[in-house]
């Protein structure tokens, strides 16, 4: 069929009336797909997501919707067509669309690979779990809060490819709190308590491109294994009785992330935009260009299965590799509760923007 007449056959079958509830229901009319997809990434149908048709994929939809707000940067081994990206981010359903509607606009505007590791035979990767911790923090350096956040330099000071001890020692950076080393080790964006009982929000502004050498990768390497494990919540327990050493094993790691002081206590990602508690993952952004929907098919930690999909919208110095992710859990005590165990196998598929294609919702 030529692309005047398929153009043409579905701008008829859109002006029949209801094609798609609640949508945007001008025709779509972008040809071609220039999408970077690497070889390792398999084209599959959407019956071989496991779970697909029973995620309540419209909190995923929500997700998106940040996406579509963000100024997206098209660059790593996997790339979508922008024209097709920003085609599907004008064409989204309504917030009121139902859940079949959303699940047919995805399946219509989407095609799902399955990722496979870079070599393309193993098809299961590591799926942990992070949140947003509230800490206590001081205004000034105390016993307890001995370590200093800070803000990104601007006073023209090199930072990048700096050690971690050196620019603590040196202070480059304006010291906007202190905290607790056993807060540091597990700490992006974080709702802060003051003395006072005064909330402030930070969010993670940058860092100084050094390999991160978490407290448990150190602990494993000294022969020590706190009970309970190496999870967060077994680790912080035990650093909790040996803080000499929690401060060492902070010091010992050469990444140092920067903060900058939030207007608002929304988690902040990557991309810039707010994080949506399990609906957004952070993934390799060496490998992915951030924005894109991703089916996981993995487990929790009390063994449910967990067959969502979710938005790449943020990334991590541990997050490294083509089936890998960390699922957000959101924000608090609950939200650590189910991180801290999160530790599965799983498997991947990325949902790249293809040419429309118009499925029925059912």
């Amino acid at each position: 069929m030529s692309v005047f007449n398929k153009i043409t056959q579905l701008a008829f079958v859109i002006g029949m009336g209801s094609l798609i509830a609640g949508c945007d229901l001008s025709t779509p009319t972008h040809v071609g797909n220039n999408s970077k997809i690497p070889s390792n990434m398999v084209a599959v149908s959407y019956s071989a997501l496991p779970g697909w048709r029973d995620d309540d994929v419209r909190y995923a939809l929500q997700a998106f919707r940040n996406t579509c707000k963000a100024k997206i940067q098209y660059h790593g081994s996997v790339i979508p067509d922008p024209e097709l990206l920003r085609e599907k981010c004008n064409m989204m359903p309504s917030a009121s669309a139902d859940v079949k509607t959303v699940r047919a606009w995805f399946e219509s505007h989407f095609q799902p690979y399955q990722v496979h590791g870079e070599s393309g035979s193993d098809k299961s990767g590591k799926f942990t779990g992070y949140y947003s911790p509230v800490v206590h923090a001081c205004r000034t350096q105390t016993a307890k809060c001995s370590v200093p956040i800070m803000d990104t330099p601007t006073d023209g000071r090199k930072y990048k490819g700096v050690d971690s001890k050196d620019l603590v020692r040196n202070r480059v950076g304006r010291v906007i709190y202190w905290i607790d080393p056993i807060d540091l080790q597990d700490m992006g964006s974080a709702t802060l308590i003051l003395e006072d009982g005064s909330k402030v929000k930070v969010n993670v502004a940058s860092t100084n491109d050094l390999p991160f050498n978490g407290i448990g990768a150190q602990l494993k390497k000294r022969g020590i294994r706190p009970e309970g494990g190496y999870t967060m919540k077994a680790v912080r327990a035990y650093l909790k009785e040996h803080r000499a050493l929690a401060q060492e094993l902070v010091d010992n790691n050469p990444r140092y992330v920067y903060y900058r002081v939030a207007d608002s206590f929304d988690v902040i990602g990557k991309m810039g935009v707010k994080i949506s508690k399990i609906r957004s993952i952070a993934v390799d952004d060496s490998i992915y260009t951030l924005g894109l929907p991703v089916y996981i098919n993995t487990s929790l930690s009390d063994g449910r299965a967990f067959n969502r999909l979710m938005i790449a919208q943020d990334t991590g110095g541990a997050i490294k590799g083509w089936v890998r992710a960390d699922i957000f859990f959101g924000v608090g005590d609950e939200a650590f509760e189910l991180a801290h165990g999160q530790h599965a196998t799983g498997k991947m598929f990325v949902l790249m923007p293809k040419e429309y294609t118009y499925v029925k919702p059912r």
